[in-house]
């Protein structure tokens, strides 16, 4: 049982570093804060369905992974 939630946990924690990568920065840096402004006011929808998708991902790794990190102490 310790080794399969050990082997979940290993698999979930790549996961999770995975997906927050490949997601999009909210700024990079200076020009970031530049055309920040220019984005919210003319719209940006440039992959917008794609990082809620991320975002979706990473809430449910997380939540995951802290399920099976208390499960290994517990195991």
């Amino acid at each position: 049982m310790h080794t399969l939630l050990m082997t979940l946990l290993l698999i979930v924690s790549i996961a999770l570093i995975v997906v927050v990568l490949l997601q999009s920065g909210k700024s990079a840096g200076l020009s970031g804060a530049i055309s920040g402004g220019a984005e919210q006011l003319f719209g940006k929808q440039k992959a917008r369905g794609l990082d809620l998708v991320f975002h979706r991902v990473t809430i449910v790794l997380s939540v995951l992974f802290f399920v099976l990190a208390i499960a290994v102490t517990k195991f």
